[in-house]
C-alpha cells in the first residue's frame, strides 16, 4: 500500500519552537519551518489566531478529506500533524483546549477524535461533523461567521 504524502498548508501565522516536547508535530507552513512549541497556551493561541485549524495524524486520509473539503469552500485551514504513537497525549491537550470534546459530532461521550477541527477558536468536531454540516448546507455560514470565507 502506498503512503500518503503530507499536505503543506500555507499560513501566515508562525509559532516558534522552544524545545518541542509536545505530541503535536510541526505543522507545515510557508517555508516549512512553522512549529508549535508544545505548551498548551501556544496551541490555544494558534487555535484562537486562525479561523480554521485541523489537527490530524500524519498522512491520515480522513485529515486529507477534511482539508480538501475546506479548501474547496475557499477556507485555508492551518494543518497540525500529530506524530504516530502520540495521539493520546495530543488528544489530551486538545480536549483541555476544546472543552472536553463535546464537538457536537453526535457521539455520546466519545471525546475528541482525530482529525479535530477548530473553527473560530472553538472545537467544531471531527470528520463526521464537518461532512454532516457540509451536506446540510450549514458549513458555509459557520465558516463565514469565523472569518474563514470572504464571500
Amino acid at each position: 500500500m502506498q503512503e500518503a504524502i503530507p499536505y503543506k498548508s500555507y499560513s501566515t501565522t508562525r509559532a516558534t519552537a522552544v524545545g518541542s516536547r509536545s505530541p503535536l508535530l510541526n505543522f507545515l507552513g510557508g517555508g516549512g519551518g512553522v512549529v508549535a512549541n508544545g505548551s498548551e497556551s501556544s496551541i490555544r493561541k494558534l487555535v484562537e489566531e486562525n479561523a480554521v485549524v485541523v489537527f490530524g495524524r500524519r498522512g491520515c486520509c480522513m485529515c486529507h478529506v477534511v482539508m480538501r473539503l475546506l479548501l474547496g469552500h475557499g477556507a485555508n485551514p492551518v494543518v497540525c500533524e500529530v506524530e504516530e504513537g502520540k495521539e493520546e497525549a495530543a488528544i489530551g491537550e486538545l480536549s483541555r483546549i476544546g472543552g472536553g470534546g463535546s464537538g457536537g459530532d453526535g457521539g455520546g461521550g466519545g471525546g475528541i477524535q482525530l482529525p479535530a477541527v477548530f473553527v473560530g477558536g472553538k472545537m467544531f468536531g471531527g470528520l463526521d461533523r464537518v461532512m454532516s454540516t457540509h451536506i446540510s448546507g450549514e458549513l458555509v455560514p459557520v465558516l463565514k461567521d469565523a472569518g474563514a470565507l470572504w464571500l
